[in-house]
């Protein structure tokens, strides 16, 4: 009789993930001694942010997939895609930045179309690939519920967030303005809305400081992968913490936090709720984005909005802990799917 198979993590997007760390320090040291820009900013600034993002998602990926049982196949094949159009991905980043020319929205030359062309097909593989994995982790038994819950509200979200960037490759007013007159525009679409792209930016990120900026929203979306699944873990934490030595109603008080954190109903609320907010600020963001808003410089509709988002977590959250009293959550080791 076949034993349970090992749980094992997927080697190609740990390689991966491995290249982007090595990548992210090279290119940390090409901020500092290659003095060129493009677009405004370093040269190596976009090589550096895109390994460490692309880094952190490949690591959460191959978590994910770690222990797949049902589909264990597909899950396979599907991260193997992501981590192999993800090299090719980073490649074209890497060599434009070598060449000093624009990675994305770059139509200049037939060499520039070519390879950005290229990447926006590569960015509809990875997406597909990562729909992919994320039915595959859905569709697992056993396990830890609220990690399960988490791990599949935040792949809802990061996917949702990788559309953002489809917004960027629409031409701005200017561009599609010049080619109605027949002109040749060499750069079609933008991160940035209501300003042109390179302008006044925040340090490290380089989003807009005078106008609207996509990748905010975009930025966020993604890793939504990674903030859902780290609250559930954090929640696991706080609810196995025993009461320390402190003393009378503070230590009476943490425990009843710990009791009430224990509840599986309780705790899967609480992660549905913080789904929900995360949700709503994907949305606000792409809202202040698309009306030309710096980030850091809301006006009164996007406040009120942002405060209405506010209130309604805290409702979810209150809904939430008002549902104490119900399963607990079983001790497991933190693994998206059973042993």
């Amino acid at each position: 009789m076949t034993g349970p198979q090992p749980v094992r993590w997927h080697r190609p997007l740990l390689w991966f993930a491995a290249a982007m760390g090595v990548l992210a320090l090279v290119s940390l040291v090409g901020i500092f001694v290659d003095d060129r820009l493009v677009v405004g900013s370093p040269t190596w600034l976009k090589p550096f942010k895109f390994a460490v993002s692309m880094g952190v998602y490949a690591v959460t990926l191959a978590w994910l997939l770690r222990a797949a049982r049902r589909g264990r196949r597909t899950g396979w094949w599907a991260g193997t895609v992501v981590a192999v159009a993800a090299t090719v991905e980073m490649a074209l980043i890497v060599l434009q930045g070598v060449r000093g020319r624009p990675s994305h929205f770059n139509n200049s030359t037939p060499f520039d179309e070519t390879v950005w062309s290229l990447m926006g097909n590569l960015v509809v593989v990875l997406w597909t690939a990562s729909l992919v994995v994320a039915i595959v982790v859905a569709f697992q038994r056993g396990g830890d519920p609220v990690l399960k819950s988490a791990a599949r509200l935040g792949f809802t979200l990061s996917l949702a967030g990788m559309l953002v960037a489809f917004l960027m490759t629409q031409p701005t007013a200017e561009q599609d303005a010049a080619l109605d007159r027949g002109e040749t525009v060499g750069i079609i679409g933008a991160h940035s809305v209501g300003v042109a792209d390179g302008g006044p930016a925040m340090p490290v990120t380089g989003w807009s400081t005078t106008g609207g900026d996509l990748r905010v929203a975009h930025f966020a979306g993604i890793h939504a992968l990674q903030a859902l699944p780290l609250l559930a873990l954090l929640l696991a934490a706080a609810a196995r913490r025993r009461p320390s030595s402190v003393p009378g109603e503070q230590q009476a008080a943490r425990g009843r936090l710990s009791s009430v954190l224990g509840e599986q109903r309780v705790a899967r609320g609480l992660v549905r709720a913080a789904a929900l907010g995360y949700g709503g600020l994907i949305a606000l963001l792409t809202w202040q984005a698309l009306r030309g808003q710096p980030l850091l410089d809301p006006d009164g509709r996007t406040l009120l909005a942002a405060g209405v988002l506010a209130v309604t977590v805290l409702c979810a959250a209150g809904i939430a802990l008002r549902g104490r009293g119900r399963t607990p959550i079983e001790e497991k080791s933190p693994a998206i799917v059973g042993a």
